[in-house]
């Protein structure tokens, strides 16, 4: 065999050997990393655990941050995935779709921003219209309240100054600033269910998955010392016109602080941020949102075969 077919041979060999080459991830292999708002962290690391324990070679590095860090970190490809409670903005949109990434957010389920008080407030029912002026700086103290039983300042509790918590709310208000107001700054919403526990003047703002999961541990505990507040979209409710951020009034949205869960993909090929969000939008991953007290945009299909005996 001449040296130049000999060369030639092994230039084929090498590259075939090179084309073999695994790509940094897929579906099922491989690791990125991903940010998700805090208030999101429960559902978000149940994901996670239930994804990598079914593809053993996946790993994710999830980094929570408030919400506005979270969608920066996707723009800027320093994550892959973000798991968020807005679509992005037009800005946002073509900062991605500027670098060849098509947008194309995965609505993947229905979330509550839950209101919290101390167990000695027996306070535990509130309007919108009520809500509303809390945040407008015209009601400040708990008598001034329909359902209202003491002479306290109320001290407003969220998790961060950019978190989704506070973005949802003062948007729900057409709120531009909270300057004025009585706020307090906790540092994520785990605190902020802390502080709650141990200040009776205290209304706190969380994401409801911190404290829905009964099967787990932590938010049991988290529960304990706390009333969920029920909230009213009418003036002049009844009893049965409050809700609660509770499985079956996120479903039909009847809860009036229910919002929507996004997961942010800049992948552009099937690597392992597709596969989760596949995971979640066709596979038992809706199962995980279920149990973690949201509700799923697409239920699994839980199919039942009856068969009987002739």
């Amino acid at each position: 065999m001449s040296k130049s077919i000999f060369f030639y041979l092994l230039v084929i060999v090498l590259g075939s050997l090179s084309s073999c080459k695994r790509p940094e991830d897929s579906t099922s292999h491989g690791k990125i990393t991903i940010t998700a708002d805090e208030s999101l962290q429960p559902m978000v690391e149940q994901l996670c655990q239930a994804y990598e324990a079914i593809h053993p070679e996946t790993s994710f590095k999830v980094l929570y941050r408030p919400e506005q860090q979270a969608t920066a970190a996707v723009l800027k490809d320093s994550s892959r995935l973000a798991f968020i409670t807005r679509e992005l903005t037009s800005d946002e949109q073509r900062m991605l779709t500027s670098k060849g990434i098509r947008y194309n957010p995965q609505y993947i389920a229905t979330d509550g921003v839950a209101l919290l008080t101390n167990r000695t407030n027996i306070d535990s029912l509130i309007t919108l219209e009520e809500l509303s002026s809390v945040f407008k700086g015209k009601t400040r103290n708990w008598n001034q309240l329909k359902n209202g039983n003491k002479n306290n300042d109320i001290v407003l509790v969220f998790d961060n100054a950019n978190s989704s918590n506070l973005n949802f709310i003062m948007k729900k208000f057409g709120l531009t600033d909270v300057k004025g107001l009585n706020i307090f700054s906790a540092g994520s919403n785990k605190k902020v269910i802390e502080y709650v526990r141990e200040n009776p003047n205290a209304l706190g703002f969380i994401g409801v998955n911190w404290i829905s999961d009964g099967d787990v541990p932590l938010t049991a505990e988290l529960s304990k010392g706390l009333r969920v507040m029920g909230v009213s979209e009418k003036a002049n409710p009844t009893k049965e016109d409050y809700y609660q951020p509770f499985q079956r009034d996120l479903k039909y949205k009847t809860y009036p602080l229910h919002r929507k869960v996004y997961v942010i993909n800049r992948e552009m090929h099937a690597g392992l941020g597709s596969g989760m969000v596949n995971y979640i939008m066709r596979d038992v991953g809706s199962l995980i949102i279920e149990k973690c007290g949201l509700w799923p945009t697409k239920p699994f299909n839980r199919e039942v075969i009856i068969k009987k005996d002739i």
